[in-house]
């Protein structure tokens, strides 16, 4: 693995997420492998019916490589994992930094809310989230991470966008921490909710249309100030 690349069994970050150090080049492959193996196989059969073998063959290297560059199920999964929460919310616009001085309020919550819902209701975001709901008894730290990583890629910059709002009279927001909570709940949380527990079911275009500006259309009545 190269020096400075053995594993140690108590080096965890600040979420309890295994820290693995990255191999030499020459074994960068391997370790890709394994990784795209691994979270395959652990989407597809949860931790505990994931099989080691499967992993193995899928990766196309030894069992005891695996072992070698994770050092055990349990740290493969959490460290597997761990690493793909981060990169969830990648392909979001940060369009929030903008909100504040959107001419049309109500046009950009729309814009911004339904872009992220047709974001996160993606069949691989959602079987992330189904994994992460269904191990979080057993791995507790990732349920932290997500959520860290979901208020600072997601909602944090909503709630800077929302206090300069209220700072200027838009909004009647004293709680923008609040605010922005209700108006995930009211829009994006609905649809997945419903694909959170119920993973084939149909969402159209025009129910997701319906349900967003339904959402919108209640935070407004709530936190928008009338001329």
């Amino acid at each position: 693995m190269g020096a400075g690349a053995e594993i140690q069994d108590d080096a965890t970050d600040e979420y309890g997420i295994p820290i693995i150090p990255d191999p030499a080049d020459a074994a960068s492959r391997k370790r890709r492998a394994i990784i795209d193996a691994a979270l395959a196989e652990f989407l597809a059969e949860g931790y505990s019916a994931a099989s080691m073998d499967a992993i193995t063959r899928g990766s196309g290297v030894s069992k005891a490589t695996i072992y070698k560059h994770f050092g055990s199920k349990e740290r493969l999964f959490l460290a597997v994992i761990g690493g793909v929460l981060p990169k969830t919310y990648a392909d979001l616009e940060p369009s929030d930094s903008t909100l504040a001085d959107a001419p049309d309020l109500r046009a950009a919550l729309l814009r911004l809310t339904t872009d992220r819902a047709r974001i996160l209701l993606r069949p691989d975001i959602m079987s992330l989230r189904r994994l992460v709901i269904g191990e979080m008894d057993r791995f507790p730290q990732l349920g932290q991470l997500w959520y860290r990583v979901s208020y600072d890629m997601n909602n944090g910059p909503l709630v800077e966008a929302f206090t300069e709002l209220h700072a200027r009279g838009t909004l009647d927001a004293p709680d923008p921490v609040l605010a922005v909570q209700q108006l995930v709940a009211a829009t994006v949380g609905v649809p997945q909710l419903v694909r959170t527990f119920s993973p084939d079911a149909e969402i159209s275009d025009e129910e997701l249309t319906r349900v967003i500006g339904s959402g919108v259309d209640l935070f407004l009545a709530r936190y928008a100030v009338r001329p």
